[in-house]
């Protein structure tokens, strides 16, 4: 049998007009700006007319620990929210959008799989609306505007050794990372070290996904730290006048995205802040609107749910107002083999005594997020090599843990795959039992603030850092920033800061490498191990096999 692929399935799929998607979601015609036939932004002036409306349930979809095996967060969130309309529900599904440098890189694209998958997908993996775009020329004019600041005379007194903004864009490209700008004599400035990171990774992509309107996105944003002074006091985007001309770059980008599934249920797609040193999580603003038009709100968290959930409940959801009703955690029988010990090329093998050492990843994951009050389910997303015995093996575990798993099949079926997973969520959410809370207060201090998340969600003995790490964090307490959550960034592959520690480890120890004021975004970066902020292309990347058939349609995404 030949297996269709996914840039296969969505050029095969009857889209509707997204005038048609709208209008069932009541959206009017006039408060749409179309982008061609099939994609749309939902005007500002309507979303604020929504305020009055009562709030649909919101689920949260997250996963175990990823591992090369693959779990299909996004495909299952797609694949659920078809579910929830097919069982009579009225749901929309809440994603980000997809970064350029993977498409091209390695990952390849981000709108689901098989017949799980939001389209047009060949747009929403390459340009869309050109959200990304308008985010990489606002955060890059505030670094022309740094510099150009800088030529005129620096009135500010900024140290040209401690500008703390780098450029951005939507590439993976390495020769990048670190270079020397202003090279050329007098004319072109002051030399300096600098360097770029990828779009995603910028700061203006976590303000535009968490500001809830143009005039808190224009605050935020003039509250970015751009540089320091020679007495290392801060230099704000505001001290350069930069925030108003940056909003007008983004006024259109800020507009959340309309796309459909492939069974013509409403998608939102908006924003993509990395899952490490941002929150991981689809825009605030398409989030509250969907909420308000919908039943059900099917959204999920980037990586496995110790730092995907984690971020989601204790910054998104804090920050936002938003309550949770239920999550899904995404898992594989593939990768708990993984996790269980087994070799990428064994995983086709059933192997029962591997998949129950790998459920206590699994496990822990399902512990942690009771730990912040919300019901759960799990889904065992489907893989043809999965044998009956691991599957009912996964479902014996959860209900040993008092949660029901189910066998996900919507890769291959679409929306009859998850039916009875969006039976029993729905159920879930519509019983109110959810009591959320973040795992930690406003009130405490930033560096018990990561202690907690340490020993609660990745069970570390404690968490080590130098004397000029501690200082920094008591410098921002007392500088009005001691209620901002914290933002971890470590391995997504292990609980613990060691990607090869698979499985759920404890007695381990989380070090601090360095911290980061997000001011704008409001929220402080810990960063344990080393954080990539601009990837580079694999030796094969995935650009090599992109490209146009003879009839000009795109070829190679995946």
């Amino acid at each position: 049998m030949t297996v269709k692929s996914d840039i296969e399935i969505a050029r095969e799929a009857k889209m509707k007009p997204i005038m048609e998607i709208g209008k069932k979601l009541g959206i009017p015609h006039d408060d749409l700006i179309p982008y061609g036939h099939t994609k749309a932004k939902v005007s500002l002036g309507y979303i604020d007319g929504l305020s009055a409306k009562k709030d649909g349930k919101l689920v949260l979809v997250t996963a175990i620990n990823p591992t090369p095996a693959g779990e299909g967060k996004t495909t299952t969130t797609v694949g659920l929210g078809d579910g929830l309309n097919r069982i009579g529900k009225k749901a929309i599904v809440a994603l980000r959008e997809p970064s350029l440098g993977p498409c091209f890189g390695m990952k390849g694209g981000a709108a689901g799989g098989g017949y799980a998958q939001i389209v047009p997908m060949e747009d929403i993996n390459l340009h869309f609306t050109g959200d990304f775009h308008a985010i990489t020329a606002a955060h890059n004019l505030l670094s022309a505007m740094i510099d150009n600041h800088i030529y005129w005379g620096n009135e500010l007194g900024i140290d040209t050794r401690r500008v703390a903004w780098r450029r951005v864009m939507d590439m993976n490209d390495r020769a990048l990372r670190e270079i020397v700008c202003s090279l050329g004599g007098v004319a072109n400035g002051y030399p300096r070290e600098a360097g770029f990171d990828i779009t995603v990774a910028s700061e203006i992509m976590a303000i535009l996904c968490l500001s809830t309107s143009i005039a808190d996105l224009e605050r935020r944003i003039g509250q970015i730290v751009v540089a320091y002074k020679k007495d290392k006091s801060p230099v704000y985007a505001r001290d350069l006048k930069a925030p108003g001309a940056m909003v007008v770059l983004l006024k259109d980008a800020l507009m959340p995205n309309l796309v459909q599934t492939l069974e013509n249920n409403a998608a939102f797609v908006h924003g993509g802040p990395f899952a490490n040193i941002a929150h991981g999580c689809n825009s605030v603003m398409a989030t509250k609107t969907a909420l308000k038009l919908a039943d059900f709100v099917v959204t999920e968290a980037g990586f496995g749910a110790d730092l995907g959930a984690e971020k989601f409940f204790d910054i998104k959801c804090r920050k936002a107002g938003l309550q949770p009703s239920a999550t899904v955690i995404v898992a594989t029988v593939r990768a708990l083999k993984m996790h269980g010990g087994v070799a990428k090329d064994e995983l086709k093998k059933e192997n029962v005594e591997a998949l129950k050492k790998g459920c206590a990843n699994l496990g822990r994951h399902i512990e942690n997020v009771k730990k912040f009050g919300v019901p759960i389910a799990v889904a065992i997303n489907h893989f043809i090599s999965d044998t009956d015995a691991e599957v009912e093996v996964i479902r014996a575990f959860c209900k040993e843990h008092g949660v029901e798993a189910f066998k996900c099949t919507h890769w291959a079926e679409g929306s009859r795959g998850t039916e009875a997973l969006a039976t029993h969520v729905a159920a879930l959410a519509e019983k109110g039992a959810a009591q959320f809370k973040p795992i930690y207060g406003d009130e405490i201090s930033l560096w018990d603030k990561v202690k907690t998340i340490a020993r609660e969600i990745y069970r570390a003995d404690d968490i080590v850092a130098d004397k000029s790490v501690r200082d920094q964090l008591k410098a921002w307490e007392a500088q009005g920033y001691s209620k901002f959550p914290i933002c971890m960034a470590k391995t997504q592959y292990s609980f613990s800061t060691d990607p090869n520690l698979k499985g759920a480890p404890v007695n381990h120890v989380v070090p601090i490498r360095e911290v980061r004021l997000s001011a704008g975004a409001e929220f402080i970066v810990v960063i344990c191990g080393d954080i990539m902020t601009m990837p580079g292309l694999p030796k094969v990347p995935s650009a090599e096999v992109i490209g146009l058939d003879a009839s000009g349609q795109i070829e190679g995404l995946f």
